[in-house]
């Protein structure tokens, strides 16, 4: 036991001194300056237990957020993710602890209207939507990412650089809206990312609200090439559906994915159990190209997965999901449970 702890004990110093580097100093170097709103510290804290291929490891994680706006156009936002991975050793020894702290951004906003937003610092790239809008822990429904994930959002899933997004024109019927980018290259530690440019565009029809849109990344660094994606949202606020896909292509390989979720509105609800109840499917493939994958699977791979989500009082929700890999390299069954916790802090007066 204490040889144990003497290899974990650094890693625990580490964790701590990599927080406050990640979040309390860009939130103390941005606090002074908050103009009429108050500053907000919110976020998640979760545990996951993960059964892959019939190895189990665990995962303690906290997701911090800060937002501190600065006057009417000026908004500074920075989120970390800080995990540990606790496996056994070798794949059959004691479970030994590692810790993980990784910048996912921080940035700063100007907002010189609704047409345009200027973005400078560090940001989640902007391919496709899982990145931006599902990855956070107290959000994404199923535990895994998807398979096509790594495309268009190597090497980290941030970008360091500069970007503009906004609504380029729209009525009471329809939105345009569109992002564009620029990332250098980084090999920083907790800063890591990748040089290239890219842009989405999408049309949002607010009545059915639903979601159509592509992106298109050059990735400039090492071997060049090209990365295109497409995406569908469906989330209707009259049906208790929630339907979302998206598709990527790259010299490393392509594939797609579809989600599913179905949960009782207050319209239409049975009971308060059943209110808090989401079963979920995800349906996804993956097509091995010809340049080096990195983090994708290294072997065309088909996956199934199905998840319940209980919505518990107080912000706390529980996960459990089984998915099925099948590949030429093996097929195995993955098992998640977990509990997550959303947390909203105002640091001072009110939060508008």
């Amino acid at each position: 036991m204490s040889s144990n702890r003497k290899r974990v004990s650094p890693s625990g110093r580490a964790f701590v001194r990599r927080f406050i580097v990640t979040i309390a100093l860009p939130f103390l170097m941005s606090f002074s300056g908050f103009g009429q709103d108050a500053p907000l510290i919110s976020g998640g804290v979760g545990f996951l237990s993960t059964t892959a291929a019939g190895q189990t490891y665990y995962q303690p994680i906290l997701a911090p957020v800060a937002v501190v706006p600065l006057g009417e156009h000026f908004l500074v936002e920075a989120r970390a993710d800080l995990r540990g991975f606790i496996a056994p050793e070798n794949g059959n020894g004691p479970y030994q602890g590692q810790f993980f702290s990784t910048l996912e951004y921080a940035q700063i906003d100007y907002l010189v209207n609704k047409r345009l937003t200027i973005t400078a610092g560090r940001f989640l790239t902007p391919f496709n939507t899982y990145n931006e809008r599902l990855t956070a822990i107290w959000i994404r429904d199923l535990a895994d990412s998807p398979l096509i994930y790594p495309i268009g959002t190597r090497t980290s899933g941030s970008s360091n650089g500069a970007m503009i997004r906004g609504a380029a024109a729209n009525t009471d019927s329809w939105e345009l809206n569109y992002t564009a980018y620029f990332s250098a290259a980084c090999t920083v530690n907790n800063l890591q990312a990748g040089r290239a440019a890219g842009m989405r565009a999408g049309v949002f029809l607010p009545k059915q609200q639903l979601e159509v849109g592509g992106s298109y990344q050059r990735y400039l660094q090492d071997e060049h090439m090209n990365v295109g994606g497409a995406y569908v949202w469906w989330v209707p606020t009259d049906l208790p559906v929630q339907v979302r896909s998206e598709y990527a292509h790259s010299d490393q390989g392509h594939g797609y994915w579809i989600e599913g979720a179905f949960r009782f509105t207050r319209k239409n609800e049975i009971t308060t159990i059943t209110s808090r109840i989401q079963p979920m499917a995800r349906v996804q493939q993956f097509f091995r190209g010809s340049a080096p994958g990195g983090l994708l699977p290294s072997q065309d791979t088909n996956e199934m997965d199905f998840g319940i989500n209980a919505y518990l009082p107080q912000d706390i929700r529980l996960t459990t999901s089984y998915g099925r890999q099948f590949s030429s390299g093996a097929d195995f069954n993955v098992w998640n449970v977990g509990v997550t916790y959303r947390f909203v802090l105002p640091l001072a007066g009110r939060h508008s």
